[in-house]
């Protein structure tokens, strides 16, 4: 479960993966009870075949509230994605990556669980996007992503992204 940093519109959501398969949000109720979720994504290309989750809580963006994700490919292959969720609705998808954000490559792929690439979540600062990833359970990696370009991809007006 990753819980939205505020409310949204009175309510409070999170993120969760009750079927092992598919990123769902969930609703607290009155009596403080996590609601069915409802799927919000579900493992549809190639790099998340197997499943997919979220990294850490969403970021919230004047575009909308930034989910990065992992999908399970192949092989046990994990790789890094992202979803842009609407600011007021966020059961509503507006805009996902054509490929993984970030993927194993070279030396990321030798470790204690090779062929992994994996976020517990990234920050916002000045403009970019800040992501410390696990390589293969073994070390530990930095991306930085310009956030306009990063939602630029997501909202489709760009082929795809990757970090630097």
């Amino acid at each position: 479960v990753a819980l939205f940093p505020r409310a949204v519109g009175g309510r409070q959501l999170a993120l969760c993966r009750t079927d092992g398969e598919t990123i769902g949000l969930t609703t607290l109720d009155p009596a403080n009870r996590w609601q069915r979720p409802s799927p919000l994504h579900a493992p549809t290309a190639g790099w998340e075949l197997t499943q997919v989750g979220n990294c850490g809580s969403p970021l919230e963006t004047p575009a909308g509230w930034l989910v990065l994700t992992h999908g399970v490919g192949a092989m046990r292959r994990y790789a890094l994605g992202a979803l842009l969720l609407d600011l007021d609705q966020p059961e509503r998808v507006i805009g996902s990556l054509a490929g993984p954000l970030l993927a194993p490559d070279g030396m990321e792929r030798d470790g204690y669980v090779p062929n992994v690439v994996y976020s517990c979540g990234g920050l916002i600062h000045d403009g970019t996007l800040w992501l410390p990833y696990g390589v293969s359970d073994a070390r530990v990696g930095f991306a930085t992503v310009d956030l306009d370009a990063l939602v630029e991809a997501l909202q489709g007006r760009s082929g795809s992204s990757r970090s630097s």
